[in-house]
C-alpha cells in the first residue's frame, strides 16, 4: 500500500496494492498491522455504507464531539466521490483548511480522516456507494456539522450542477459559530 501524507497532519491517502487479471482484480483494503506501521493506530469498532444515487448529492460536513470523537478511513466501492477533511481542532496552524480527494471504484483509494476535523464528500457519479470505518460508534447527542458552502472555509467543490442536500445539511452552522469542541495536540 502507498501512503501519502496531507497538509492536514493526521489525514492520510491511501492506496492499496491491486492485483488484476482478466477476472477483475483482488485488494486488501484494510490489515491492521499494516495501518499501523504507517502510523495510523486508530482500531476500528464500525463500519458504515452509503448510497448515494444522484451526481453532486452533498453530505456534510460532519463530525462527532468528543469523547465520541470518531477517526475514518472512507473508501468509494462504485462510482466515484469528491471527499473532504476539513480541520476543526482548536489553536492548529490549519485551522478551517481542507483537502479534498477523488476516491473511486477505479482508483480504490481511501482517505483517513483523524477525530478532530469535519468530513463531508460529493457524488460525482450516479449510485456512488461509500463504505468506511469508525473508531467509534454512533453517539446522536454528540454529533456535529459545519455548512457545506462556507465562505471561510472555501472548499472548491467540484459540482456539475445544484447540489443536492438534506435539510439538516443545508441549515448546518458556519465555521465562525463553531465552538469547536476539538484541541491541536502540538507533536515534538
Amino acid at each position: 500500500m502507498h501512503v501519502e501524507d496531507s497538509k492536514l497532519k493526521g489525514v492520510k491517502l491511501i492506496t492499496p496494492r491491486r492485483f488484476g487479471d482478466h477476472r477483475g482484480f483482488f485488494a486488501e483494503v484494510y490489515n491492521r498491522h499494516a495501518y499501523v506501521q504507517a502510523g495510523i493506530m486508530a482500531t476500528f469498532v464500525q463500519d458504515n455504507h452509503s448510497l448515494s444515487t444522484q451526481v453532486d448529492t452533498v453530505r456534510g460536513l460532519h463530525f462527532q464531539a468528543p469523547p465520541y470523537g470518531q477517526d475514518k478511513l472512507v473508501r468509494c466501492g462504485r462510482g466515484a466521490i469528491f471527499d473532504v477533511a476539513v480541520d476543526i481542532r482548536c489553536g492548529s496552524p490549519t485551522y478551517g483548511q481542507w483537502v479534498g480527494y477523488e476516491l473511486s471504484a477505479e482508483n480504490g483509494r481511501q482517505l483517513f480522516i483523524p477525530t478532530g476535523f469535519a468530513h463531508g464528500f460529493a457524488t460525482l457519479l450516479p449510485d456512488s456507494e461509500i463504505i468506511y470505518k469508525c473508531s467509534d460508534y454512533y453517539a446522536p447527542t454528540s454529533e456535529g456539522a459545519l455548512r457545506w458552502n462556507d465562505p471561510e472555509i472555501n472548499i472548491d467543490w467540484p459540482l456539475k450542477g445544484t447540489p443536492i442536500l438534506s435539510e439538516k445539511d443545508a441549515e448546518a452552522p458556519l465555521l465562525a459559530d463553531l465552538d469547536t469542541p476539538f484541541s491541536w495536540e502540538p507533536t515534538v
